[in-house]
């Protein structure tokens, strides 16, 4: 008989996808299927209700201040570049960290080739976490915008965005955050926290389909957001000229209703009860990684089971390959898109191997994980001997 499959790369996406979020897919698909905000006629009207109310659970799972505060996206990679693109002018100066996603060090990193901006980059240390001083040391009278990753989805550590937020609370620069890995895993208030602008894919721990991605933008700044894409929004049709609402002129195209039905499905359940706590499974993650002799564990624990692992002398994507084949246990391998975290982190030159849980991760499978990773120790021991 065949092992079943263990899944731990949440970081990347979550699955299995609850079954009301397929249900909700397949139901708008098959019953519905018209376009959002594009006519007047029943289905066309049904669509639109879909997304508005899309919207207002988005709006209260992260108390934003109304649901036009939040546009949708096909990713929190598209999300991210609509923000960074729409808000820096030539001549900006922009912080971020090492320990950010490369949705936001490849965007900046091209602006500042192209000399249209300064950038600066702060450090983190051995676990991936940032040190809110040094990112307020690091903003000057020039900065028009602060980049930082709500946590990293290489180690898992949480930044203190709330103690960033104070720091820019009487500062010009605006307040970038990218909650990839937070969003539905742990509590956001982007009121409480200061976020001025916060960016997230919906396939992660928001319980939502491939395909889906949101950017809130707090009602004082959506005005300086220009467009990135320029195109139809239903909206304006009769004008050459884009529309200056917020969420309209960062939607041109048809928005996914599909996934965002799905996506919608997903969120009740998040916002109607306190969901699957992971503290506790990221505790016993570390624990258990930990007593693993021969393993080398970066970062702490934290709110998020999400940790990196090296063999000395064994290639991650050679432990990633072995788990898969031998144990069926799916991690991944690498650098996980983080370009920058791994030289503070000393991972070596071919990074880690993460092992990331979710809202359907099981103790079971985390002791599964880590008995595996025993035992490849101990091969590799014995080999070397």
């Amino acid at each position: 008989m065949s092992r079943s499959r263990i899944y731990l790369d949440h970081a990347a996406t979550s699955w299995p996808k609850p079954a009301a979020v397929l249900a909700a897919m397949d139901e708008y698909a098959r019953r519905c299927g018209a376009t959002a905000g594009r006519g007047l006629y029943q289905s066309a009207q049904q669509a639109t209700e879909v997304v508005r109310g899309a919207r207002q659970k988005l709006a209260r799972l992260i108390n934003a201040e109304s649901a036009s505060c939040i546009s949708f996206h096909s990713s929190g990679t598209l999300a991210l570049n609509v923000a960074i693109a729409g808000l820096i002018q030539p001549g900006d100066h922009v912080v971020t960290t090492a320990a950010e996603h490369n949705s936001v060090l490849r965007p900046l990193h091209l602006l500042q080739k192209k000399k249209l901006i300064r950038l600066t980059i702060v450090p983190c240390d051995v676990t991936g976490t940032v040190s809110a001083a040094d990112i307020g040391h690091a903003i000057g009278s020039h900065t028009r915008l602060v980049a930082v990753t709500h946590a990293s989805n290489v180690t898992g550590a949480v930044q203190p965005i709330g103690e960033i937020g104070k720091l820019l609370r009487d500062h010009q620069a605006l307040l970038l955050c990218d909650a990839a890995q937070t969003l539905g895993y742990v509590p956001i208030d982007v009121r409480e926290l200061g976020v001025d602008l916060l960016a997230a894919p919906g396939h992660k721990g928001a319980n939502g389909p491939l395909g889906t991605g949101m950017l809130y933008v707090h009602a004082e700044h959506q005005d300086r957001l220009e467009p990135l894409i320029q195109g139809g929004t239903g909206s304006h049709s009769d004008s050459l000229e884009m529309p200056v609402e917020y969420p309209d002129k960062v939607e041109s195209g048809n928005l996914n209703v599909p996934a965002i039905a799905g996506w919608s499905s997903g969120l009740d359940s998040l916002l109607e009860s306190s969901g699957h706590p992971l503290g506790p499974l990221a505790e016993m993650l570390y624990r258990e990684l930990r007593a693993v002799v021969g393993l080398q564990v970066f970062g702490t624990p934290g709110p998020l089971p999400v940790v990196s692992v090296s063999i000395s002398r064994m290639s991650p994507s050679d432990v990633a390959t072995i788990l898969d084949t031998e144990f069926n246990i799916e991690t991944r391998s690498g650098f996980h898109c983080a370009a920058l975290i791994h030289r503070y982190l000393n991972s070596g030159d071919e990074g880690t191997l993460r092992i990331s849980g979710g809202h359907q991760t099981r103790e079971h499978e985390i002791e599964s994980v880590c008995q595996a990773l025993r035992a490849i120790v101990a091969e590799v021991a014995g080999t070397i001997i």
